[in-house]
């Protein structure tokens, strides 16, 4: 796994359309080299404003968005079009206002589908398979970038601290007991985020502080799940200031715009 690097802005605001410009250029730099390009998405009030950025710049145009294979990083388990559904979040930001191919926006199923949250985790884990070509070498396409959220309690995707889903070794798994609602979710594990080319964790506030120096150290991540966010070629925690300010001085920086 990657050791990662850390980039610092100026603040929420700033950090949201900087993530939006990084995930335009990566996008395209992928679709320049192999034709298409993947993306799993977060959710989270930086996540969603990261989203709203990218629709707002008219550098949204130079991605192909019919070219995009489009993921998530974990869902909460309620019906389709529910606010508290990271896809609906997604689609009010960003994906309604592109020509995305409805066919390569990979939802995870919530129980308006009559599906149990153990058989929405299976047949996720069944449309990752059936994406992986022979190169990625698992059971989970070998993704361009994964976005991610963190909680203060350094929770990425729906992995929280000591829950069973940290040991688990299957690339999707329903969350019950969530300590944050609604307590029933779908989440890739450890072993799927890892599959990634690269992870970008993206936190901003003062009360994320403990949690990004706590990843960035030896931590382990059952009781610091971000500990364990790392991508196979390059790892980036996009941070704004104050969720920056614990990071020891030792750890480099890329910027500090």
């Amino acid at each position: 796994m990657s050791v990662p690097g850390i980039v610092v802005h100026r603040d929420a605001d700033v950090l949201a359309k900087a993530v939006a410009a990084r995930i335009i250029t990566r996008l395209v730099d992928a679709q320049s080299a192999k034709g298409s390009a993947s993306i799993v998405l977060t959710g989270g009030t930086v996540g969603i404003a990261t989203l709203a950025a990218i629709a707002a710049t008219p550098a949204r145009d130079a991605v192909d968005w019919r070219r995009l294979d489009i993921w998530w990083g974990d869902e909460r388990f309620v019906p389709a079009g529910d606010k508290e559904r990271n896809e609906t979040g997604a689609r009010e930001a960003l994906l309604d206002h592109v020509d995305v191919d409805p066919a390569r926006v990979h939802v995870m199923r919530g129980p308006d589908s009559g599906m149990t949250a153990e058989e929405s985790a299976d047949a996720y884990a069944t449309e990752l398979r059936q994406a992986a070509r022979p190169e990625d070498h698992g059971p989970v396409p070998s993704f361009d970038v994964m976005l991610l959220g963190m909680g203060p309690d350094s929770h990425v995707a729906s992995l929280f601290p000591g829950m069973p889903a940290l040991y688990d070794t299957r690339p999707v798994v329903a969350v019950h007991g969530s300590p944050k609602p609604p307590p029933t979710r779908i989440s890739l594990t450890l072993p799927a985020i890892q599959s990634s080319r690269e992870v970008w964790v993206v936190a901003a506030g003062e009360e994320k502080s403990g949690a990004v120096r706590l990843a960035l150290s030896e931590s382990g991540p059952v009781q610091v799940p971000a500990a364990g966010a790392r991508g196979r070629g390059r790892t980036l925690f996009l941070l704004d200031r104050a969720a920056a300010s614990k990071i020891p001085p030792g750890l480099g920086r890329l910027a500090s715009p």
